[in-house]
């Protein structure tokens, strides 16, 4: 356990290794706390260097919370595309109408409003608060976790040990700068202490590291078994009618939810990709559809599975499209389906779609 005096120079010394570094993100040194929390809702589970340019765009197209607010959701994905984890940003959206709404469009300073905002989990709750509003308590990311992990030898996996850590962050964080401790240490554990070949030769903290004293920097953080990806198969239809073509949303609550895309689903068991089109495009939208000739297959990885995709031309038989299975459905230009937020996957196909219709 360590004592009073050894939080304190950790603490210094974690501070004057920042102020040292020098990195310049776009969402640093601003006193702006929208900006504070887009930020911190794109860098979930995202690299730094892919959000940056995100970050920048939607402050082009977003410049406060009533702009995010008074938009309508296909805008707000659209400008969200490729980012992945699409929750994030339709929890961004319903919240941000709530502080525009209740908190006449000023980003709550109370701990409590601010978390029970759609999305304002644990984390994104330390962050804005300590950056935004100097309010000392702890953000604890997969980083942070990491280099409190080492620092204490910790021998449980993240979700047996967050109170603890969350504790022991709370001994630490320096009360007089507690945005830039939890930055501080964000950066320690993406720059330094990464998981793999961390830098601990010049870690300003390795003189207080249990794992690195005992050399057992390698068995932190100790991790659950991880499951092996799943794979599925998936055909989906591209139907065209009067120069036009069918796309259907996906529902909000799940997967990929809010984006549009081409007609279809998951090849079941002994089905050819052709029926499962027609199966699929019956059940979701209530239609008769006839595949007719192979477009393109695509391999696209999501972060917990993959998939292979088929995709055909389809002549669309007849009935009137319905949403039985999906949020909502139009017939779309190419141009139309060029502005609207679609998944990657949908994306590799558009080259061979688009540019045979405009």
């Amino acid at each position: 356990m360590m004592q009073k005096d050894e939080h304190t120079t950790i603490s210094d010394k974690l501070l004057r290794w920042y102020d040292n570094q020098g990195h310049n993100f776009p969402w640093r040194g601003i006193i702006d706390p929208y900006k504070t929390w887009l930020s911190e809702v794109m860098l979930q589970q995202t690299q730094v260097h892919t959000v940056i340019p995100y970050f920048k765009r939607w402050l082009q197209a977003f410049p406060n919370i009533k702009s995010v607010a008074s938009a309508d959701m296909d805008t707000i994905l659209k400008q969200w595309e490729g980012l992945g984890y699409y929750a994030r940003a339709r929890n961004f959206h319903a919240a941000c109408k709530i502080v525009e709404s209740n908190y006449l469009g000023e980003v709550p300073n109370d701990i409590d409003q601010f978390s029970s905002l759609p999305g304002a989990g644990s984390y994104i709750s330390g962050a804005v608060m300590s950056i935004a509003f100097n309010r000392p308590i702890p953000a604890l990311d997969a980083n942070a976790f990491r280099v409190v992990s080492r620092l204490q030898s910790v021998d449980k996996p993240f979700s047996k040990c967050k109170n603890e850590i969350n504790e022991f962050l709370s001994d630490l964080i320096c009360t007089q700068r507690p945005g830039d401790f939890n930055q501080a240490i964000m950066d320690l554990g993406r720059n330094i202490c990464t998981p793999i070949n961390p830098h601990c030769n010049i870690c300003p903290l390795s003189k207080y590291c249990s794992a690195f004293v005992n050399k057992t920097v390698s068995n932190y953080p100790v991790k659950l078994k991880s499951r092996q990806k799943s794979h599925y198969r998936v055909a989906v239809g591209v139907i065209w009618k009067n120069e036009k073509i069918l796309i259907s949303k996906r529902r909000e609550n799940g997967l990929l939810g809010g984006l549009w895309e081409f007609p279809g689903g998951k090849i079941e068991p002994g089905e050819s990709a052709e029926n499962c089109i027609i199966r699929e495009v019956q059940e979701e939208l209530g239609i008769c559809v006839k595949p007719t000739s192979f477009l393109k297959q695509i391999k696209h990885a999501y972060t917990h599975f993959s998939i292979t995709l088929d995709a055909y031309y389809c002549e669309f038989i007849g009935g009137k499209p319905q949403a039985l299975g999906c949020l909502d459905w139009q017939w779309a230009t190419t141009e139309q389906i060029q502005d609207l937020p679609f998944p990657k996957a949908n994306h590799k196909l558009f080259d061979k779609v688009l540019p045979l219709h405009t």
